[in-house]
């Protein structure tokens, strides 16, 4: 057989074998620019009724959508372009073709920047400049995306006043005593204020936008389904439909009303949140991903309102295991086919459930959870926990509460201070618990002053959130479930640490982009670490046997993702990365070039 003959047998068998396209309808077209160019790498939406379809154009311009018969409103966009939509009727049409405008207002293009190019953007020419900019990686983006404030401009009295209300308030939005501003924010006000006003002030910018490529290659081929998600009716009513993300030039919208944290596809194929925050409504909740319809599941908390949940696993019988508070925080199972809750509560000698709390299972079957000062073991088949105490948790300036937690296949549990910069680690065998120190980040030590270096160490670790210009913040992590390795991801300092379970052998892999923000971290079958980057709106993987990073961009502005899950089953990758911003869950899923050859040829191009 020539090689002719070989390719078109193996499209036609490829084209045979794509049943989640069997029953579609294909939307294709071509997006260009208004000279006629051919643009790759354009993000190409399809929105009916609450789920939303992208895909992303080819180095010819052309796109290809597999979408259920029916009337669509379908959008291209690109930075620094406007976005062109149009309505499709895919019984009476199969093709749609866009033409993109040049933006030509900065501030239209400023706004549709994600949160990792506007940090890029700031000014770095001077030492004192890279160390403001430091202090606005760091500290400014505690609780949402750098885009979300830079977006606007105000005067140095402006930024100034918003400095001023922010020192005051912790992640949770409440405003603190005196003695617990954060100092941080408080001694590089005036210097922070004007830094920012020079930035994005009313006056000539000092803003730099570099731009990057759009995606290509494999980054290209990924197609992503976002599912709605409704935002708490309490918070929204009597307020104007905020922004949802999908008009890059409206900017980053705000999270009012919006309550997912994590989220997991079940056996089934349907998808899973938890509601972090009080709500009347929302403990857990399942998405059916053939219709979108949502179903809220409530386990009654205090005050008449839901008990709120966080993290989430699935076992290897479909269960999703949750934490949850009722009163007292604990770990909760939901049983997908019944919708049955039932929740464990530690005995009252123990720590209850607590921390960021993350959710994983080890190798052996037991469930692992966070708590403030260390980590939880549960047996689901004897119903008892096991405790395992932080070696460092009190210190002289506050306490090492336990952020993200993870469990490897030898059925031992590790656990992330962010606020000390240490894993933790249980020895099942012995019934102790260890502990790993993360060495600082050198060029931001290095870059202080000795009268500075001196009040950051008084400082250092005051707030679980905030952090000195060397700390590494490791948040949430994953293990290698094929393996022997733990990834950890280093919000603050812009990498992913790489542990050994067996020897414990540290070492860091940095991420292309130093203003990269990663969250947590869910490896794959092939022992690739994927990570959502929460400050900005895109997923990476690193592949250990190249060493290489892929980047997948999202085509929701504002995602602010704080999980990510990764669901392998019949040979097909599913990556679910939940928007905590803008309330919506999107399963990512890459093809491959043959399969995209398939669907050009179902095409007929």
């Amino acid at each position: 057989m020539t090689h002719t003959l070989k390719t078109l047998a193996l499209i036609a068998g490829l084209t045979a074998c794509l049943p989640a396209y069997a029953a579609d309808v294909l939307l294709t077209g071509t997006i260009t620019s208004p000279s006629g160019e051919k643009m790759g790498g354009v993000t190409v939406s399809a929105k009916a009724g609450t789920i939303t379809t992208s895909v992303f154009t080819d180095e010819a311009g052309d796109y290809y959508l597999p979408l259920p018969a029916g009337k669509y409103r379908v959008w291209a966009q690109a930075l620094g372009f406007e976005r062109a939509q149009s309505e499709v009727d895919l019984t009476a049409a199969r093709r749609q073709d866009l033409t993109l405008q040049p933006i030509t207002d900065l501030e239209r293009q400023v706004r549709q920047l994600p949160g990792d190019m506007l940090i890029a953007a700031l000014p770095e020419e001077t030492a004192d400049d890279l160390r403001m900019k430091r202090v606005v990686r760091n500290n400014c983006t505690g609780c949402h995306s750098p885009s979300y404030i830079l977006q606007y401009r105000f005067d140095e009295k402006g930024w100034h006043a918003i400095i001023e209300l922010m020192k005051q308030i912790n992640v949770g939005g409440v405003v603190q005593s005196p003695e617990r501003v954060n100092r941080l924010l408080d001694v590089n006000q005036k210097e922070l204020a004007a830094y920012l006003a020079r930035g994005r002030g009313p006056g000539e910018s000092a803003l730099r936008i570099k731009p990057r490529p759009r995606p290509s290659g494999e980054s290209a081929r990924a197609m992503i389904k976002e599912y709605d998600v409704p935002v708490e009716p309490d918070l929204a009513a009597g307020r104007p439909p905020a922004s949802d993300g999908t008009d890059w030039a409206q900017g980053t919208p705000s999270r009012l009303g919006s309550f997912l944290h994590d989220a997991w596809l079940d056996l089934d194929g349907n998808l899973w949140i938890t509601c972090s925050v009080g709500n009347r409504h929302c403990t857990v909740g399942k998405i059916d991903t053939k219709t979108g319809a949502v179903k809220f599941l409530k386990v009654e908390g205090q005050h008449g309102l839901a008990a709120p949940s966080h993290g989430m696993w699935r076992d290897a019988k479909g269960a999703l295991w949750f934490d949850v508070n009722p009163g007292r925080r604990s770990l909760g199972r939901v049983d997908p086919k019944t919708e049955d809750i039932a929740v464990f509560q530690t005995p009252a000698h123990m720590s209850p459930v607590g921390g960021a709390v993350t959710i994983d299972i080890d190798g052996k079957g037991k469930i692992w959870a966070s708590a403030p000062d260390g980590a939880l073991r549960f047996d689901p088949d004897t119903l008892t926990f096991t405790e395992f105490k932080s070696v460092t948790y009190r210190t002289p300036n506050g306490p090492g509460t336990t952020y993200g937690m993870a469990a490897d296949r030898d059925g031992n549990g590790w656990w992330a201070q962010m606020p000390l910069d240490i894993i933790g680690t249980s020895d099942v065998t012995t019934g102790k618990s260890l502990e790993i120190k993360l060495p600082p980040v050198a060029a931001e030590l290095e870059r202080l002053r000795d009268d500075e270096r001196k009040f950051y160490e008084e400082f250092a670790g005051r707030d679980f959130n905030t952090a000195t210009p060397w700390q590494q913040g490791p948040r949430r992590m994953g293990t290698d479930k094929n393996g022997d390795v733990l990834w950890v991801g280093n919000s603050w300092g812009g990498s992913l640490t790489r542990i050994d379970t067996r020897t414990k052998q540290v070492s860091f892999v940095p991420l292309p982009d130093p203003g990269a923000q990663p969250y947590q971290v869910a490896v794959d079958r092939e022992h690739r670490a994927w990570t959502n980057l929460w400050t900005t709106d895109r997923v990476m993987r690193f592949d250990p046997k190249t060493s290489t990073w892929t980047a997948f961009d999202l085509p929701t502005r504002g995602s602010e993702a704080r999980y990510i899950s990764v669901d392998e089953r019949d040979g097909v990758t599913e990556v679910i990365i939940p928007y905590y911003r803008t309330s919506k869950v999107a399963v990512m899923t890459v093809r491959s070039e043959a399969e995209l050859a398939a669907v050009k040829a179902q095409s007929g191009r």
